[in-house]
Parts: structure tokens; sequence; C-alpha cells
């Protein structure tokens, strides 16, 4: 069986690995010139724990190659992106790029799946009709369906083969091939359902986790004004057995959590108000810590618990205040960026007059970044821990505080060891903990 995946980034690369290493000839095609030069080569660009490793074997076996066209294929999985335009809307231009490249090459008997995160509909509505200008009928001479993926970024490969999966089909011979075709690999269960519903559950996984967070990002600001440590109250409210709350922070990235609650207030925005207003909570929290950030610098002349304006007044004598930012990615130990509140963050602190450096280990392609945490907080005033990779776990604070010029450090992750850094000389403050900064 011959397997074409159109769109070899974060998932569908993992994904063509994973075909190809269960033993079916995949073709991956990209636009990118260099994304299937280096596969070719057997090298990859996306981090991505053990998919170095998976694949030079893969390709010089001759089960993966790649190619900036589709050719003819048993299946063809459809992975491209699906961005938000400046409207909040899904912009499906890549979707439909990707069906007009597969008609002309469908064949009776063909499978079609779509992976890309889209508004419930996309595949009946959009999708459907571009691959019929092949002349062949979906559902009749051919298979069409939608199966999301599940995973995390940093677990890909482990949760493609045993997390659960949706299996939908426009009809239900189409869900049963999409299933028997995922069953190459995926040990998880596969449930079989229509294709709107599968959309739809896509849409409402992520958007269950961006409603929690922005509860989470509410508690944590009651908390600043009680004089509650939102981590403790967190913590102890998830002992009890019906509750799990989230954890709050700077924001919410990545090309899931962050855009999937647009693409349900797309088709009902007049039936989705608590999910618009959670993603516009979410979205104002990158805002919220350059409040923070602010906050901190003003209170290096002026004491905490005097009033004054947020971010009015920097230090005499410092001139433009200069804050160091540790992580990038949207998450942990990933190199994603896509989406990341952080950058959110730093756009705001250097629209506020603020030198902005910042260090991320694992985003080494992208311009600005600092060689080393030393380098990003020489001179600094102000350091942010913005994403808790686990470099940044153990930091050696008394060397960081030699490099700074105030030793201020937000945490904006509820992940710095307090006490270390105390130790060391840092004021620490930490969103959703304690007295907020006027």
């Amino acid at each position: 069986m011959k397997i074409c995946v159109i769109g070899l980034g974060y998932i569908g690369l993992p994904t063509a690995a994973m075909f190809a290493r269960s033993g079916l000839d995949v073709l991956g095609v990209d636009c990118n010139e260099t994304i299937v030069h280096e596969l070719n080569q057997g090298r990859t660009l996306i981090e991505e724990d053990g998919l170095a490793e998976w694949i030079p074997g893969v390709v010089a076996s001759g089960k993966l190659r790649a190619s900036t066209t589709p050719e003819e294929a048993d299946a063809f999985i459809i992975t491209v992106p699906t961005p938000l335009d400046v409207e909040k809307k899904a912009d499906l231009s890549f979707v439909e790029s990707a069906a007009r490249s597969i008609a002309p090459l469908l064949r009776p008997g063909n499978i079609v799946v779509l992976e890309s995160t889209s508004p419930a509909g996309t595949v009946e509505e959009r999708l459907k009709p571009l691959l019929e200008q092949s002349g062949l009928s979906a559902g009749t001479d051919f298979s069409l369906g939608y199966s999301p993926e599940r995973v995390i970024p940093g677990n890909i490969l482990r949760e493609l083969v045993t997390n659960d999966r949706i299996a939908g089909g426009i009809d239900g011979a189409s869900a049963k091939k999409i299933a028997a075709l995922y069953r190459a690999f995926v040990q998880g269960s596969i449930y079989e359902t229509d294709v709107r519903t599968a959309e739809l559950c896509k849409l409402a996984e992520n958007t269950y986790r961006d409603v929690n967070i922005a509860f989470a990002n509410e508690l944590a600001k009651i908390s600043e004004d009680q004089g509650v440590d939102v981590w403790e109250v967190i913590r102890l409210c998830n002992r009890h057995p019906r509750v799990n709350i989230h954890q709050p922070g700077p924001g919410v990235g990545g090309h899931c959590i962050a855009v999937d609650p647009w693409f349900i207030v797309e088709k009902n925005p007049e039936d989705s108000q608590l999910i618009r207003l959670s993603r516009e909570i979410n979205d104002r929290m990158p805002l919220y810590a350059a409040d923070l950030a602010s906050g901190i610098l003003s209170a290096i002349e002026h004491p905490a618990e005097e009033e004054h304006p947020v971010g009015a007044t920097y230090p005499k004598g410092v001139g433009r205040p200069v804050v160091a930012v540790l992580g990038i990615a949207y998450k942990p130990n990933v190199d994603d960026t896509r989406e990341s509140p952080i950058l959110t963050l730093i756009e705001e602190l250097e629209r506020r007059g603020m030198d902005v450096r910042w260090h991320d280990p694992h985003v080494r392609n992208r311009p600005g970044n600092a060689p080393d945490v030393l380098e990003a907080t020489e001179g600094a005033d102000l350091l942010i821990l913005g994403v808790n990779h686990t470099e940044f776990r153990q930091l050696d604070y008394r060397s960081v505080a030699r490099s700074m010029r105030h030793r201020n450090l937000l945490d904006a992750r509820g992940s710095v060891d307090a006490e270390a850094a105390r130790s060391a000389g840092f004021l620490v403050y930490a969103l959703g903990r304690g007295h907020r900064l006027r």
C-alpha cells in the first residue's frame, strides 16, 4: 500500500514516519523545498523526541521519500496548516490547495483523510466538492473523512501509537476504511463515527482545555488580590476526586488550544459566548504579564506598597530598562513557537520602551537568541521565566545575579526555586502568588 502525506510539519512528518516504519510505502509532500531536500537526505528540521533517530532508517530503506508534488497513491492524508486570519476565522487555503493537487490523481478505491484541524463541516462543504472535480463520487468511488491527531509535542511518536483515535467518515464504509488504515500503527482504540462529529470532537477537546486555563488565569488574578498563592490553591483543589484545574500562565500558545476555539466561534458566534470570553481572557494574559513586569521595574525606585501607576516611572539612573526572558517556545522542551504568548509579551515590553533579550535552548534557528543565560541577563533589571524548560530548573542563580544590574525575577510559570533565587539576592515575584504589584 502506498500513502501520500501532504504537509510535513509537526504532525505530518511524524505520521509519515510512523506509516513508513510500519512497512508502508510513503511519499511525503511539502511546498518547502528545504524540508523536502533535508528529508531525502535522512534529516529533519523538526525537534521531536526520537524523530531524528527514526528518519535515517526509513529513508534509507526506501519506505519514506519526499517531493514537492503528490503522486498517485492508495491513500492521501492531508496535514497542512489551518491558521487564523485577521478576523479570527480559519484560513482553509492550504487545505483547498491540497485537495486540488489530489483531485487529478484520485482513482476508484482511494482513501482521503483530512487531519488538519478545521471548523466542523470542512470535509463536506470545502474538501468534498474539490475532490469530486475528479469525476469520482465521495462515498461511492472513494472513501473520505476526518481523523484528528491527539498528540502532544515532545511525545508525538509514542502518543501516535498509544492514544485512542477517532475515524470520522462521510459514510459508514469510509469510517471503516479510515479506521483500518490507521490500524497500521495505532494500538489504542479507534472509534468510528460520522465526519462532522469527528471534526467537532477535535475542536471541543482543545476548547475544554482553553476554558479551564482561562478559569485558572482568573483564579490567579483573584489570588493576587487576596494575598493567596494560586499554585497552592490549585494543588489542594485538585486533591478533590472530581476537580482538575489547569495551570495559569502568561497566555496560551501552540496551534491547537490557542486556535481551535475560534473555529467553534466562527460557526456558532451566538452560542459560544463562554468559549469566546475564555479565548479573550487567555489572549490578554501576555499584557497582564507585561503589567507585572512594568510594576516590578517601577518598584525599583518606589517601594512596592506605594501607590503609583503601573509602568509610569522607571528607576532613575537606569535609563532604558533591560529585561531578560528565558524561553519563547509555546510550551516546555519543544522548539515550536507558533502562537507563543511569550513572543506577544516581548513585543509588548518593547512597545513600552524596554530593551528585551531572550534565550531559548530549543529555538536554535530564530534570530536574536542569546547564546546562553548569562549573555541574556548581562546588565538586566528584570529576569522573566517565560517557559519552564528543563534546562531552567536548576539555574545558577548566584552567577545570574552577578550578571544583572538589578536582581528582580518574575516567575510566570510558578516553577522557580524561589528559595534558591532569594538566597542569591533576588526579589522574587510570581504570577498568581502573593499581592499584586500596583
